[in-house]
């Protein structure tokens, strides 16, 4: 039988832990958006498909964005929902299904999710919503799995041993992204790759010794001035397009072409 990734794997995740002990995405949502519109979101409207934290679009929140958390596990609702009620930003949750979003045709100027798509053997029906509930020249940001990394190796080892805390996933290049989203009007504009900080070593053996009681810090020690210029180095080379296919994830930033120009 084919491996699946269904909500209870979601559900199991979301009530797993405090969310303060998960590792974020490293704000590279709110850079990509910057990079599109600068730090003044005032009047976008954005949505996040299969938000789970929701983490990132509080980031967009807090700049003034009116931002829509969908997701169709209840407990990352709840997640959200328990955010909205300490966080000065808030953000609007909606229950709903990624292929049938409850929404308008040419509703937002952003969509986006991380993490999403690679869970889907039809992903390309997510891809079709994104683009019909986007503005003539909204944009939509697809982050994904990266294919060409130790981490598709170790991943499908544990899903074939059924261990894989998603139940089934798969991962992308940056060309089968963009031959993907040209189908559905949206033209390539933007992409960065993206490489783990801390490294993938050290999350696997936190995760590996948290169950028995070792709980190693989320961040470790870091030497300093080593760190910074690390972090320049990768901040310079995510945007060439050779990184794109050597970091952990890639993102896509696809813009929705005004036919009726």
């Amino acid at each position: 039988m084919a491996r699946t990734s269904d909500k209870e794997h979601w559900e199991k995740l979301w009530k797993k832990r405090d969310i303060k002990e998960m590792y974020d995405n490293s704000g590279r949502i709110l850079v990509a958006v910057t990079r599109l519109w600068g730090e003044e979101l005032e009047g976008k409207k954005i949505l996040e498909v299969g938000a789970g934290s929701g983490r990132d679009s509080f980031d967009l929140a807090a700049l003034g964005a009116e931002v829509y958390t969908l997701d169709y596990a209840p407990s990352s609702l709840q997640l959200i929902k328990n955010i909205n009620e300490t966080n000065r930003a808030k953000t609007i949750p909606i229950g709903g299904d990624a292929f049938h979003l409850p929404f308008a045709d040419c509703t937002f100027d952003l969509v986006f999710h991380q993490g999403l798509i690679e869970h889907f053997r039809e992903e390309e029906g997510i891809i079709a919503e994104n683009a019909r509930v986007l503005k003539p020249g909204g944009c939509a940001i697809i982050d994904v799995p990266q294919t060409f990394h130790i981490y598709t190796v170790i991943k499908h080892a544990l899903i074939a041993l059924n261990k894989w805390f998603a139940g089934w996933e798969k991962q992308f290049t940056l060309g089968q992204l963009e031959k993907m989203i040209v189908q559905y009007d949206l033209e390539p504009v933007d992409f960065y790759a993206e490489w783990m900080s801390p490294c993938l070593g050290y999350r696997m053996t936190r995760e590996a010794l948290w169950p028995i009681g070792i709980h190693l810090p989320l961040i470790p020690f870091r030497i300093p001035g080593l760190y910074q210029i690390r972090r320049g180095v990768r901040n310079y080379l995510k945007y060439r397009r050779p990184m794109a296919y050597t970091g952990i994830s890639v993102g896509l930033i696809g813009k929705k072409v005004d036919i009726e120009k």
